[in-house]
């Protein structure tokens, strides 16, 4: 297993800086990691460092709410394709979830994915916000829609993946869909149990840590 290409090396907080940016795109590159996940603010830029890398640029959108209109979330993901982006992560409505409106999640989820022109699309339905009934009817949505992931989390919310959620997305969406564990993952340990229950894609600002175990064992290191 190619642990490092499981990894979407993520840095979404506010007050990111400019070197910031570039020591996750640093990591990136060493690590070799299959994409660096920024705010929009930072795509053109990560796309710049990562030029010359098999690193992808992947960024949010309508993050980490989810509660701004179609019409936004369709402009920032062309705006954020013309900027570079590889791959878009998108919040869904979650209100309209839980109050059953899945045809216009449904709606909003085809509008992005016919703006992102033929590139991963992953849907971020946070999880800790949905009943277990939400998530599969939010999961079915997602493939309705022929988005290509279902991701647990924004990591800004109140909880982040579990394992109990990574089966339950495998088991609503089958096969062959990709499931992106994303908050709380932040050891080899924790990146392996999700790969073993169903996720093929972990996000986590805890990359490195989790390679160095990878490479070098438990080196008890901060990070």
């Amino acid at each position: 297993m190619e642990l490092n290409k499981y990894i979407d090396h993520t840095l979404l907080k506010p007050e990111a800086t400019v070197q910031e940016i570039i020591k996750l795109c640093e990591e990136a590159r060493k690590y070799d990691f299959k994409s660096v996940c920024v705010n929009p603010s930072h795509v053109s830029y990560a796309k710049e460092l990562l030029k010359d890398t098999g690193v992808l640029v992947c960024t949010v959108i309508g993050f980490p709410l989810g509660a701004t209109t179609t019409a936004v979330k369709v402009f920032e993901t062309k705006d954020a394709i013309k900027n570079g982006a590889d791959e878009i992560d998108m919040v869904i409505n979650i209100g309209r979830a839980k109050i059953g409106d899945y045809e216009y999640i449904e709606d909003e989820i085809r509008q992005v994915v016919k703006a992102a022109e033929g590139r991963t699309v992953k849907l971020i339905i946070e999880t800790c916000l949905l009943t277990d009934e939400e998530k599969v009817k939010c999961c079915l949505a997602a493939k309705r829609a022929n988005a290509h992931f279902v991701k647990t989390s924004t990591g800004f919310s109140t909880g982040g993946a579990t394992i109990s959620d990574i089966k339950l997305m495998r088991e609503t969406v089958g096969p062959d869909m990709g499931i992106k564990a994303s908050g709380g993952v932040r050891t080899k340990e924790d990146a392996l149990k999700m790969i073993e229950n169903g996720a093929t894609r972990i996000g986590t600002s805890s990359g490195v840590r989790i390679m160095e175990e990878e490479y070098h064992g438990d080196t008890n290191t901060a990070y």
